[in-house]
């Protein structure tokens, strides 16, 4: 993405213009005032990119000025290299023994790269001007930070009826949590692991409904945690599901001792349900805080990342794959085909059947998609669908993109 290529060029931009090399390959003072100029513009055009990505499936004038902003970048990039090639050689030169004065040449050939340089880094400065005015034409949004990304909040509550597949998964993770080890020493903490929309939390939902796992835990506790991980604030969310009101402190020791005394000699579940956090030092308190239950007590986090359930001292891993396409198929066919007369579904059925592999075995998209469909009666809106991008359509992308985005813009530049 445009995001990863300007994060690139800018750090070795960077790297060029407060590069501490011998005076003979130091940048003249108008060329280094030029790339300090271009490094101004570069940081202008980054803190507008993430919108501009997000835009791009959907206005081709933006798709068509990022390919121009990715392009003007790659020159750049280009450019740097033959600069850094430059001062390579002329640090392996410089640093060879020789009873002889330099040679001329090379100071003729240092002079001509410090002219080119010169030109080229001017003329990529005109194009990265021309581009940042361009941006203004879009109206786009600054970059948020991290932290005020939305994100989805989760509850307990489903309907069982109108889940579908995992039926392997969903019985595997009860079967541990009902596991009783006398032997087992610490918390046993048990990770549902697995990309945005895949289902997790739909498993954690099941397991927490699930009537065995009542009656096997005296105490149930479902939080949403989110990112960022807050520790207060989760420790008040444990604390009001046990007591059942609102907590009156707001001290985190406070808070954490109360929830020893709610829960110990007790045989408590406690969900955490989409933890991001890679910091061991949020999670660490809370831990010991609720090692005092009673043996057979579990914890059940569902996270994006593998690292953050090792993080967390997952002593079970469950990584989630993409649903089987019959039970991606019976889950959008339930959605999008409800109180429709059997005439009217064998017509849709054949289209609704190739609509459903275009959701790649994610139980969100199908879902979204399912729910988008539900309300186009004729075969004609269905086909119509099936024919278009899926992220063309605005249902879709307010429905699916969210979820998906929040795992995107987590990954590093360089990966996006």
């Amino acid at each position: 993405m445009a995001d990863a290529f300007v994060s690139a060029v800018l750090q070795q931009l960077t790297a060029v213009v407060y590069r501490d090399i011998e005076k003979e390959v130091t940048l003249v003072v108008d060329v280094r005032k030029e790339a300090q100029k271009l490094k101004t513009i570069l940081q202008t055009l980054q803190a507008v990119l993430m919108d501009a990505e997000k835009r791009q499936v959907n206005e081709a004038a933006v798709k068509l000025w990022l390919e121009k902003l990715k392009a003007t970048s790659y020159d750049m990039d280009d450019l740097i290299d033959d600069w850094n090639t430059f001062v390579l050689k002329f640090q392996v030169s410089n640093n060879k023994v020789c009873l002889c004065m330099p040679s001329p040449c090379f100071f003729f050939r240092k002079i001509v790269l410090h002219h080119d340089f010169a030109v080229n880094i001017r003329d990529l400065n005109k194009r990265f001007q021309a581009i940042a005015i361009e941006k203004d034409m879009f109206s786009f949004e600054l970059n948020r930070d991290s932290g005020e990304s939305e994100r989805p909040v989760t509850t307990s509550f489903l309907d069982v009826s109108e889940i579908y597949g995992r039926d392997q998964e969903k019985n595997a993770i009860i079967r541990t949590l009902l596991f009783e080890n006398s032997q087992q020493q610490g918390l046993p903490i048990i990770s549902v692991v697995g990309m945005g929309g895949i289902g997790k939390t739909t498993l954690a939902q099941l397991a927490y409904n699930d009537q065995e796992v009542k009656a096997f835990f005296e105490k149930k506790i479902w939080v949403c945690v989110s990112d960022p991980f807050d520790e207060i604030r989760v420790a008040k969310a444990i604390l009001a599901a046990l007591t059942g009101k609102a907590p009156s402190v707001a001290e985190l020791e406070s808070l954490l001792q109360k929830i020893h005394l709610s829960i110990e000699r007790k045989m408590f579940l406690l969900i955490l349900d989409d933890v991001w956090t890679e910091d061991p030092m949020k999670w660490e308190s809370l831990k010991h805080s609720l090692k005092c239950g009673t043996p057979g007590s579990k914890v059940l986090i569902t996270t994006r990342k593998e690292n953050v359930a090792k993080i967390m001292g997952s002593t079970m891993l469950f990584p989630l794959g993409q649903l089987y396409e019959e039970e991606c198929w019976s889950l959008f066919s339930q959605v999008a085909l409800f109180g429709r007369p059997s005439g009217d579904r064998k017509g849709l059925e054949e289209i609704g059947k190739k609509i459903a592999k275009k959701c790649k075995g994610l139980l969100l998209a199908a879902k979204v998609l399912g729910g988008l469909l539900r309300f186009k009666k004729s075969k004609e809106q269905w086909q119509s669908v099936l024919n278009s991008e899926l992220w063309e359509l605005e249902e879709v992308e307010k429905g699916l993109f969210p979820s998906l985005l929040l795992s995107y813009y987590d990954l590093p530049s360089t990966l996006r």
